[in-house]
């Protein structure tokens, strides 16, 4: 195989870098290590980070791409063995599909309802009577992979289904055991206490961590993951679309285009909203005039219409010049990152205003009047002073900025602006449901697992936001 390395591939990994020198530098910083830490006894803000960690994981393993080599590349080729030239294919792949090789390749023929052993619709199939003559019936035809171990004996179904499920359960039940014991015993060695002490304290968050809320929170993706994994073996957990693809690899290679959509966005937005904020509240006069007309007159633009024009006239230039892309996956990264760079030039005006407003109010505070009547310069009045204060402002405006940009782009391809039809994504999904509720018995299975994922990575980044306001926030930190 060889490596492939995608734009928003790039952008994701610098962004687990920028958060892991963020990490070191909290770490040395007095007053960002006591907020973080007041963020780790939050049991809600615990447990959401812990589902979203998942999500995240999920995402950075989709973002490791390769193109396969293909089978018969060794054979190609005239001369001697070092003159032949590996051959690639043209499909750019994942480590995430790596992983989920059998639900990526066991596609069936069109829709399959969750667990489901037969097809979706009745279809003409031939049949052989008692006499061993084939004649035409019209019946649920038999699915080629979805309970395909369980051969002639399809009422055995729901007992397997049950059996699996028992079995994924007392497995949960296991691991999740053995994290908390262990979890249990690195406290009793930290704190010098028995296990008995530790426990107590775990249960009554007596730590520096929320460790009852992780634990809770694990156990929980346990008894959700390890059945739908062991089921996804042999069946599939949530049925099929239209091709026959499997619904399950399709949420979660959704994933990766939620977060980039989420962080990539934020990282487009932020530094402008922060600078212009910041510029305007302190220098005010002419600045402050000119600023305020630059967002006003762009909030008065209706946001869809501006998306809308600029990711048609981005489609227009990738469509006139396909030879700057070698795969699909290159074309399909593009105009993922236009869609993040036109949403974060159309989503920093509210991040921008409240900057502007916190940042009037701070400048009239007796320390930074003080420091500008002792001839600190402006810069250095901003650095140590202002933008300290602002960082719970903008902590939480990211984080919350991260939902309603997930929410976003679901709007955006559902009406058909968003990402590539080819990319999978949350929108996509729900689009392709659209038409699907309307069949004959209907198709329902594709609109709830999306709802289902997003409505999940949603809440948590919501919780994670009101557990770091309250961290973050000095007001609200004094006063507990």
């Amino acid at each position: 195989m060889t490596p492939v390395v995608l734009w928003s591939d790039v952008l994701i990994w610098l962004l687990v870098l920028a958060a892991s020198v963020l990490g070191w530098l909290s770490r040395r910083n007095p007053l960002l290590r006591a907020a973080w830490q007041r963020v780790g006894r939050s049991r809600a803000g615990m447990a959401s980070a812990t589902v979203l960690l998942v999500f995240v994981c999920i995402g950075l393993l989709d973002s490791l791409h390769y193109r396969p080599r293909l089978e018969d590349s060794a054979g190609r080729g005239t001369g001697t063995s070092s003159e032949k030239t590996a051959v690639y294919s043209v499909e750019v792949l994942s480590l995430l599909d790596f992983l989920l090789t059998p639900l990526r390749t066991r596609t069936e023929k069109t829709y399959s309802e969750p667990l489901a052993t037969r097809a979706h619709a009745k279809e003409s199939i031939e049949i052989r009577d008692a006499d061993g003559q084939l004649r035409q019936s019209r019946d649920y035809p038999r699915l080629k992979h979805g309970g395909a171990h369980l051969g002639s004996d399809e009422a055995r179904r729901d007992a397997d289904v049950a059996e699996r499920v028992l079995r994924a359960l007392g497995l949960a039940m296991l691991v999740w055991w053995m994290l908390a014991a262990a979890t249990a015993a690195l406290l009793a060695r930290r704190q010098n206490c028995s296990h008995r002490q530790a426990w107590r304290r775990i249960w009554h968050n007596e730590s520096d961590l929320a460790c009852n809320a992780v634990l809770a929170a694990i156990a929980a993706l346990l008894l959700c993951g390890l059945p739908l994994a062991i089921l996804a073996s042999d069946y599939h957990v949530f049925g099929t679309d239209k091709v026959g693809q499997d619904v399950l690899y399709q949420v979660l290679k959704s994933v990766r285009t939620a977060l980039v959509i989420g962080l990539v966005t934020t990282l487009v937005m932020l530094p402008v909203a922060i600078f212009l904020g910041i510029v305007a509240g302190y220098f005010r006069g002419w600045i402050d005039d000119l600023i305020q007309y630059l967002y006003t007159t762009l909030s008065s633009i209706p946001g869809v219409l501006l998306i809308a024009a600029a990711v048609l006239m981005m489609q227009v230039l990738i469509d006139t010049h396909p030879q700057w892309f070698a795969t699909a996956a290159e074309r399909a990264d593009l105009r993922l990152l236009a869609l993040c760079c036109i949403l974060g030039v159309t989503s920093w005006t509210g991040l921008c205003r409240l900057l502007r407003g916190e940042t009037l109010k701070l400048r009239e505070l007796e320390y930074i009047q003080a420091a500008q009547a002792f001839g600190v310069s402006d810069l250095r009045i901003i650095a140590r002073h202002i933008l300290p204060n602002l960082m719970h402002i903008v902590i939480i405006a990211l984080v919350m900025d991260f939902s309603s940009l997930v929410l976003a782009e679901a709007v955006l391809s559902y009406v058909g602006i968003g990402v590539d039809p080819t990319m999978i994504s949350f929108g996509t999904m729900i689009n392709n449901a659209r038409l699907e509720l309307a069949r004959e018995p209907m198709v329902w299975w594709s609109l709830a697992a999306a709802f289902v994922f997003m409505f999940t990575l949603v809440l948590a980044a919501n919780l994670l936001a009101d557990a770091m306001r309250d961290a973050f926030d000095p007001r609200l930190a004094g006063s507990a």
